[in-house]
């Protein structure tokens, strides 16, 4: 068991191919959760049949039944501490134009692009630092610091706040609070010239539409934000808005779909020949085993399986690339009753039908029937990964009244930040620490906000390593050990230098975790979507763990050691 180059991609056969090998949306290392959102998988990617299960647990959008609104913490802005040690140094589509909207004003935006910190370097947050209070939050935004910028919002004109109050509810998964916050703000916004401010806001407001599985307001802004900001979208940004932007169209006259209460129930994993995690589910009375994704926006079925089932595919279809790393076209179609595990019931579901040769594996004999994205699991509010690979389900929708203690309200907050996700880590000190006393290992400082720090975790990668930013914070812990030259995957700068830490330890709550044999960078990736958090937990390191939850309804992570 147990995420801001393009490198080359193609597809990849091998017996650990796994539904959670999807790619992030155009970020070779970002979740996800990162949203791991495409059958592609990068070259360089070679993962353990066992993080599937894990990726059952991620960027689970979750529906409003599943979604409240996570526990903002109040911090203060402090720098991280500088590295005490110098490191060696290392050697170095264009997509349909909707009509319905005029592009914006080419007038430039009145703050600053946010600024991404680096290794070595710390995000300037203060007064000295120049900048705006608007670009200090931008910043501090970009920075996944959710409860600072919350914290400084009074301190904005009221527009300006909502803007961001909305943007927090969309990381928080609060997405009704977020579509009131930012509706009545669009025309206004765009209206501006600030086209940094209407990018925000428009890339959220998609993001709660499709979330909540509202295709047709799905399709619209997606759309709107195509149209008017296509020249100001990154090549990654075009990417990961390329699925919903042609797919929606086709099925924004789909009925919603509908979720049958369900009470808490465990799933038990099994492999098929390949070393997949298959789950078992009914496509319309029918048993089939198909593959989990919920980082995927959509629910996918095999052409000859919806053929089999007798379901009616549309006439339209959409050419897309990011799904697999080439063209290919899809249809829709709805599907009756379908069911998870033989509890979970979902009415009218909505699928996107591929050719069977877009996702097989001939080498192998395998073929793909369905992958589940995260609209077929959105009545999940709570899933516990445990080490004897099963999944106990406490869904959002429960027949009865839920037992005491059914929400997760310990633990850590976690957050959905467009394809990541973010876990809220606490710092927990140790005697190499230079700031800590002589009784400070494995102290719990949790007392501090400032001790807390933001990880991706990816549930597509087996390459669990910690960044120069924390590498920065811990310096000091290395100065004996032996440097290890490291390559990371897809980055063309070539070896760097790093090292291997035996035990790290990490706040969870008031809890702490051990994680061991964790890889640490000494410089940066070159890539904002890494550099600014302290490290990438894939599933090698929760694999670690006796068991782990996400609940979605609390927005809440919780960690159990070994």
């Amino acid at each position: 068991m147990s995420a801001n180059s393009h490198p080359p991609r193609s597809p990849v056969e091998s017996v650990n191919v796994e539904m959670n090998m999807i790619p992030a949306r155009g970020h070779a290392y970002r979740l996800v959760v990162t949203g791991i959102r495409r059958m592609t998988v990068y070259r360089q990617r070679k993962l353990p049949v066992a993080g599937l299960v894990f990726a059952f647990t991620l960027v689970l959008f979750v529906s409003p039944l599943a979604a409240q609104q996570g526990t903002q913490q109040n911090s203060a802005e402090t720098a991280p501490q500088a590295a005490q040690q110098s490191t060696p140094q290392a050697p170095p589509q264009a997509t349909p134009q909707p009509e319905m909207e005029s592009p914006a004003p080419t007038a430039p935006p009145s703050s600053p692009e946010p600024q991404q910190p680096g290794a070595g370097t710390q995000l300037q947050t203060g007064t000295s630092s120049g900048l705006t209070l608007d670009a200090r939050i931008e910043n501090l935004l970009a920075d996944h610091q959710y409860s600072r910028v919350a914290a400084q919002l009074d301190q904005l004109p009221p527009q300006e706040a909502q803007l961001y109050r909305g943007v927090l509810a969309n990381r928080a998964n609060d997405l009704k609070q977020s579509v009131q916050l930012l509706e009545p703000l669009v025309d206004e916004v765009a209206a501006s010239g600030d086209t940094a401010h209407e990018k925000l806001l428009r890339t959220a407001l998609a993001e709660d539409y499709l979330r909540l599985g509202d295709w047709s307001k799905a399709a619209k802004a997606y759309q709107s934000l195509d149209t008017r900001l296509h020249a100001k979208l990154s090549p990654d940004e075009q990417d990961e808005i390329e699925m919903p932007l042609k797919m929606l169209p086709l099925a924004k006259d789909n009925p919603p779909t509908t979720i049958d209460a369900c009470d808490p129930f465990t799933l038990q994993v099994t492999t098929d020949p390949l070393g997949l995690v298959d789950i078992p589910v009914f496509v319309d009375a029918r048993s089939r085993s198909w593959m989990l994704d919920p980082t995927l926006p959509f629910n996918l079925i095999a052409r000859s399986t919806a053929k089999e089932v007798g379901l009616k595919l549309s006439d339209e279809t959409a050419t897309i690339r990011t799904l697999t790393g080439r063209p290919i076209q899809v249809h829709v179609t709805v599907v009756p009753r379908f069911t998870i595990g033989g509890r979970l019931t979902l009415r009218n579901m909505t699928a996107f039908v591929y050719d069977d040769a877009d996702y097989a594996f001939p080498r192998s004999g395998y073929r793909v029937e369905g992958v589940l994205g995260y609209p077929a699991l959105a009545a999940i509010g709570s899933l516990t990964i445990t080490a004897d690979a099963t999944i106990q389900v406490r869904p959002a929708k429960q027949i009865g009244t839920p037992a005491k203690g059914d929400l997760l309200t310990d633990g850590t907050p976690f957050y959905l930040d467009g394809d990541q996700v973010i876990v809220a880590l606490r710092r927990v000190q140790t005697l190499a620490d230079p700031a800590a006393g002589p009784d400070a290992a494995g102290s719990d400082s949790s007392s501090s906000p400032n001790d807390e720090r933001m990880y991706a975790i990816d549930a597509g990668g087996q390459q669990t390593y910690l960044t120069s930013r924390y590498f920065d914070e811990h310096a000091a812990e290395f100065n004996s050990l032996k440097v290890d030259l490291y390559a990371p995957s897809g980055q063309p700068s070539g070896s760097q230098p790093s090292y291997f830490a035996e035990t790290v330890p990490l706040g969870v709550g008031n809890a702490t975790v051990d994680l061991h044999y964790i890889r640490v960078l000494t410089q940066p990736l070159g890539s904002a979507a890494l550099d600014d958090v302290y490290g990438v937990l894939g599933v090698d390191a929760l694999g670690q763990l006796k068991s782990y939850t996400f609940d979605y309804r609390t927005m809440r992570f919780m960690a159990v050691g070994e």
